[in-house]
């Protein structure tokens, strides 16, 4: 199979990229500047789309970026970065005399507003209630193809990914294995998480089988709240984690709007994914943080 990845020099790309190789497949990515098994966006969005199988976007800027300020400039960098180019990507799918079989798009659980009470599937509505949702609902609408296009279509909410190279756990690895690491804000806000292996894993399984389709959670099945991923991540490490982390300081670092996405959080459960037929390498907490950390 013939993939090609945008996005696929990111966290998640890389593993992706490596999965499909070791799988056998042919990939190429597209990044912001060329190399060897690489073109460029620019080639893309002025050329017909390559010939290929499957077309998977996880591109987007690092939205917890502490050195980008929450400003009108950054927020539009953000909407360039995601919306753009699935636009960019569904319109060169939408033109191929010979268009792909599938297209993966990435979307992020900020979709559903926090809440403490609400559980969220795939069937549930978009929300406008604030910025970030808004985002992410104008980025699910960028992937839509027109009516008789023959490519299927398939969107993915991904909740916080949890990997060894990269994301949370690179970003604490080491203030909780100096016994620094503990709860941020109230620590009741609900924590939608999943291993990067499992990230992988239903990319690759919306790729290989014609029935998957629509939006999929890429979210595991335990719910978690931040206080018991703080515990669950000081133990996996043996390591204490009593110093929180108050609210007025990821305020401070991030802005209020942006802070929400670490104080604030959605019970997101993968009913469809589960529905669609994969089945979780790392469905506990427990089981995937020891997986990392050993």
């Amino acid at each position: 199979m013939k993939v090609l990845v945008g996005g696929g020099t990111g966290f998640i790309g890389k593993a992706l990229v490596g999965t499909l190789k070791q799988a056998g497949h042919d990939v190429t990515i597209i990044s912001r500047t060329k190399a060897p098994g690489r073109i460029s966006w620019n080639d893309v969005s002025k050329s017909p789309l390559p010939k290929c199988d499957a077309v998977v976007n996880l591109a987007g800027e690092n939205i917890l970026n502490p050195l980008r300020r929450w400003n009108e400039g950054f927020l539009h960098d953000l909407r360039q970065s995601r919306i753009e180019t699935t636009k960019t990507l569904a319109r060169k799918i939408a033109d191929a005399t010979n268009p792909p079989k599938v297209f993966v798009s990435s979307s992020a659980v900020g979709y559903y507003p926090p809440s403490d009470t609400m559980e969220y599937t795939e069937d549930c509505p978009p929300s406008s209630s604030d910025t970030l949702a808004q985002l992410c609902s104008d980025w699910e609408d960028s992937a839509n193809l027109p009516d008789g296009c023959s490519t299927r279509v398939v969107k993915i909410r991904i909740g916080v990914v949890l990997g060894r190279n990269g994301g949370v756990i690179q970003q604490t690895i080491w203030p909780y294995w100096l016994g620094l690491g503990g709860v941020i804000g109230s620590g009741k806000q609900y924590f939608p998480w999943i291993h990067l292996d499992d990230m992988t894993g239903i990319i690759t399984h919306a790729l290989d089988n014609e029935h998957v389709a629509g939006v999929l959670n890429g979210v595991a099945p335990e719910i978690v709240t931040n206080e018991g991923f703080t515990k669950e991540y000081a133990r996996a490490l043996w390591r204490p984690a009593v110093i929180p982390a108050p609210s007025f300081v990821f305020n401070l670092i991030y802005g209020n709007e942006r802070a929400k996405l670490l104080l604030e959080g959605q019970k997101v459960i993968p009913k469809r994914t589960l529905e669609l037929g994969y089945k979780f390498k790392f469905p506990q907490l427990k089981g995937a943080l020891a997986n990392i950390v050993s």
